[in-house]
C-alpha cells in the first residue's frame, strides 16, 4: 500500500526579490501598479494569469494593507481553477506577499501584523476556530503541531502559555522564529514530522492539531494523533473542516464528518473523548486526570 504523508513547503519566504516581482520554482509574480489593460490571459477581478514557455506568470493589484491569511481565501475564490496543485498555490501566496513589500521581512511583518489583527478582532473566517481552541487549552505549556505560519502559536505566547510551534517545513518555522521577535510574542519552534516529534512523553499539558489531518492519508493521521497524546500530559485537541470534498489547492486528501471523529477518539482506551461541531468538527481527548471544561 502507497500511504501519502503531507510534504514540506519548498518555497523560500524570504528569497531575494526586488522590483515588485517575484521569481519562484516555474512561477513569476508581479505587482500591477497601473491601470488594467484588456490582454491574453486569465483576468479575474484581482489577477492576471497566464502560462507560457512552462512558466505560471501571476499579475495583481493587492496593496500592503490587503496581506493577510485571508489571501488565501481569495486565491482560492479567484484562481483555484488554473492553479495546479498545492505547490502552484504556495507559490503564488509567496509571490504576491513578496511582489507588495519590498524586502522580505518588512513584507512578511506586513503580512503577520494583519493576519493577527484580523484573527484577534474576529475579522476572518478561522478567528472562531482560534478563539475556541484557546478556550480548550488547559494547563500552562502547550505544543501545537502543524503550526505553518503560526498564528495559533503566537496567540497563545500573548495568553501566557509556554508554547512550541512545529511544522515540517523548515523554512516556515525559521520564518515563525524570526517574526516573532519583533511582533514581541517569541514564540519557540521545531521543524519536524508530526508524527515522530523529538520529545519525551509529556512534553506538554496540552497539544493541539488545528486543520492538519486534512493534510494527511489515514493511516499518516492516526498516527499523529497516537503521537499527540503521547506528548500531551491533559488534553488534546483536534480540529478539521468539514467538506463536502477536500480542497486540493490548500493539500486537502481526506474530509470528516462527526462519525470519523468518533472513531478515531474510541481508539484509545482510558482516554475521554468528546466530539462536538463549531465551525467544522471537533475532537478533544482527556486523560483521565483532566477535569471536565
Amino acid at each position: 500500500m502507497t500511504v501519502a504523508v503531507l510534504e514540506p513547503a519548498l518555497v523560500d519566504p524570504l528569497a531575494q526579490t526586488s522590483g515588485g516581482t517575484w521569481h519562484g520554482d516555474g512561477v513569476l509574480v508581479r505587482r500591477r501598479t497601473g491601470r488594467h489593460h484588456p490582454h491574453d490571459a486569465v483576468c479575474t477581478p484581482r489577477f492576471c494569469l497566464y502560462r507560457r514557455e512552462g512558466v505560471l506568470a501571476v499579475e495583481h493589484d493587492l496593496t500592503p494593507d490587503e496581506l493577510s491569511d485571508e489571501l488565501a481565501v481569495l486565491l482560492t475564490e479567484e484562481l483555484g481553477a488554473w492553479l495546479r496543485g498545492r505547490p502552484e498555490f504556495e507559490q503564488v501566496f509567496t509571490g504576491v506577499v513578496r511582489s507588495t513589500v519590498e524586502g522580505g521581512m518588512a513584507a512578511w511583518l506586513q503580512f503577520y501584523r494583519n493576519s493577527i489583527g484580523a484573527l484577534e478582532h474576529d475579522r476572518t473566517a478561522f478567528a472562531p476556530i482560534h478563539a475556541r481552541a484557546a478556550g480548550l487549552a488547559v494547563g500552562e505549556r502547550l505544543i501545537d503541531l502543524g503550526s505553518c505560519f503560526g498564528f495559533f502559536p503566537l496567540r497563545m505566547q500573548r495568553l501566557g502559555f509556554d508554547v512550541l510551534a512545529t511544522d515540517l517545513s523548515v523554512p516556515t518555522m525559521d520564518l515563525l522564529r524570526r517574526v516573532s521577535r519583533p511582533l514581541h510574542r517569541t514564540v519557540r519552534t521545531l521543524a519536524c514530522d508530526a508524527a515522530h516529534v523529538p520529545l519525551p512523553d509529556g512534553a506538554a499539558d496540552t497539544v493541539t492539531a488545528l486543520h492538519l489531518l486534512e493534510h494527511l492519508d489515514r493511516v499518516t493521521g492516526e498516527q499523529v494523533l497516537a503521537e499527540a497524546l503521547r506528548l500531551a500530559r491533559r488534553r488534546v485537541v483536534v480540529a478539521v473542516p468539514f467538506e463536502d470534498e477536500p480542497q486540493a489547492c490548500y493539500g486537502h486528501i481526506r474530509r470528516f464528518d462527526t462519525a470519523e471523529l468518533a472513531r478515531l477518539g474510541a481508539q484509545f482506551p482510558g482516554v475521554r473523548a468528546t466530539v462536538t461541531e463549531f465551525h467544522g468538527g471537533w475532537l478533544v481527548l482527556d486523560r483521565s486526570n483532566t477535569p471536565e471544561s
